[in-house]
């Protein structure tokens, strides 16, 4: 799929600082036999051997960070006690969840704790909330292949198999079945967090939609203000909004019955700027005309693919479930839509009918698919769009993937489908402000030797800043572009050099909303516990 699937963290060195390995105490043979035993809670140091496994567990091995402890929970209680203690000790907590948060949220020099759901990542039906529970180190994979086989139902959510829910949850995170039922935390039903009050005593808390719930408000920060703001969650319900049925089956949408794609591939060398700025203009234009809510169009999903030109290809991508009437033409006539004009021929590939959930799960990493051997480091920036980039933004676009002085096949300019149903909900309705939106645009590199981080660092950032160097090189919100999503944290866009806008990168993220997370915020984390570099700050 395109460069922004990928969720889309990290090495470390090995020095001891002489701290003790909490081990869980052995259970004797009849505790065994009588009650299940969960791993954890277990405390590993840079004097464990664990360590280094634990923290290769983060995607982007850009990124280093030497925590003084990790802690490996299962239970929520495990939790509490590990906030309790951080807290108590005056260290810096982060979470991490699947590993696969982009940029240094989690590993960075201030982390002394990290919180790791490793082992806790459960997938059940929880029959006294008639909601799916979801712990928050379960991945996409897990959840999807459990809720399909379970009971044929699935969430819209990342075509990445390997994020975990805890982050992408709480960022509200997109999909292919997006634009037909919305971001995956818009069927979010109750939330259980661990938050730490003002005498710095933690406890966790269960956060309903329900209007009388006494934590409600909590619950809505939870629909896309992304993680690591307010406490620590430990566990999901999911359930439609509009369901109503006690029967399972019912609770979610339908997984698709079969999956087809559709791909017109494009040689680099056939493409002048006049003929990519065509493709690109064509492609943005079907979906600015395919997009509203209870459009036909958003049956399909679609991305744009161009790599640098190195790669030799530039790809446009079309997926739809051909079980359902009409869904092949469609597919067929966007693909057409998309060769109006283009003066160059590309080469029409059709999947046929292939099965839904083990094409979804199956995706292969992304680094890997473009060519990144080694240790996958990453420098990704995306960007919400009402509207097609223009014609002078293309340009740009063209000139940075075909520069002579910057060479990498796995260094991309990409863009998907957004909009559908996904804007069926009102700014206000949660916490994700951006439904407006159409389409989502990305400037990504991925490599592997640490020696080169600046040149591809820098190219990724003077790319993505000459893209709106007309509005202080980020997408502010105005009639073409909306904002920052919180799932692509960018730690560059806090202030200049590379945000000049005078927007703060908390309102890029979050927009309207910002004021009423904030009070939220000195509501349920007075004492800041929870904080990173892009977090909500306390009023």
């Amino acid at each position: 799929m395109s460069g922004i699937s990928r969720r889309l963290l990290l090495g470390a060195g090995t020095t001891a600082v002489g701290l003790a390995v909490a081990r869980p105490a052995l259970a004797t043979g009849e505790e065994v036999a009588t009650r299940d035993v969960r791993p954890g809670p277990v405390t590993v140091t840079p004097a464990d051997s664990r360590y280094q496994d634990l923290l290769l567990r983060g995607y982007n091995k850009r990124l280093v960070s030497k925590p003084e402890s990790i802690k490996i929970v299962s239970t929520t209680q495990h939790v509490v006690d590990a906030v309790n203690e951080a807290v108590a000790a005056g260290k810096r907590i982060a979470i991490r969840g699947g590993g696969h948060c982009l940029d240094g949220l989690v590993d960075n020099a201030d982390t002394k704790v990290v919180i790791d759901f490793t082992e806790m990542r459960s997938v059940t039906f929880d029959g006294s909330r008639n909601a799916f529970a979801i712990e928050p180190g379960a991945t996409l994979g897990e959840i999807y292949r459990t809720l399909d086989y379970g009971w044929g139902v699935t969430l819209p959510g990342g075509v990445c198999p390997v994020v975990g829910a805890g982050g992408h949850i709480t960022g509200n995170g997109f999909g292919a079945l997006s634009r037909q039922h919305g971001l995956i935390a818009d069927h979010l039903y109750a939330i259980e967090v661990v938050v730490v009050d003002a005498d710095g005593k933690a406890k966790a808390v269960v956060a309903t939609r329900d209007s009388n719930n006494p934590y409600n408000d909590l619950w809505w920060a939870h629909t896309g203000a992304g993680g690591g703001n307010f406490g620590v969650v430990t566990k999901f319900w999911m359930r439609s909004p509009n369901a109503v049925s006690t029967n399972p089956s019912a609770l979610l949408p339908k997984a698709p019955n079969a999956l087809m794609s559709g791909r017109l591939v494009f040689n680099w060398a056939d493409l002048t700027e006049g003929a990519f700025t065509t493709l690109v203009r064509n492609w943005g234009t079907w979906i600015e005309q395919n997009s509203a809510v209870g459009s036909r169009g958003n049956q399909l999903h679609g991305a744009f693919s161009a790599p640098r030109k190195e790669k030799g290809i530039v790809v446009v991508v079309g997926q739809v479930d051909p079980t359902v009437s009409g869904n092949e033409a469609l597919l067929d006539a966007y693909l057409a839509y998309m060769r109006q004009s283009v003066p160059a021929t590309p080469t029409v590939v059709k999947s046929g009918n292939l099965p839904w959930l083990s094409s979804t799960i199956n995706v292969p990493d992304s680094s890997v698919a473009a060519g990144v051997t080694g240790p996958p480091r990453w420098k990704s920036k995306v960007a919400h769009l009402k509207a097609r980039f223009t014609d002078e933004q293309v340009a740009k676009a063209f000139y940075n993937l075909t520069r002579t002085d910057y060479t990498n096949p796995a260094a991309s300019f990409s863009l998907t489908s957004y909009g559908g149903q996904i804007n069926a909900i009102p700014a206000a309705g949660s916490a994700t402000p951006h439904r407006s939106t159409l389409m989502m645009g990305s400037v990504s590199s991925a490599w592997d030797v640490p020696a080169d981080d600046d040149k591809h660092m820098r190219w990724v950032r003077e790319f993505y800043q000459s893209l709106f160097a007309s509005t202080g090189g980020v997408p502010v919100p105005n009639g073409q572009t909306d904002g920052l999503h919180v799932n692509w944290p960018d730690l560059d866009l806090v202030g200049a050099p590379w945000n000049t806008s005078g927007m703060s990168v908390q309102k890029l993220l979050h927009k309207e909303n910002y004021p009423r997370l904030q009070q939220i915020k000195a509501k349920y984390d007075p004492r800041n516990v929870f904080r990173h570099g892009v977090s909500v700050e306390l009023p």
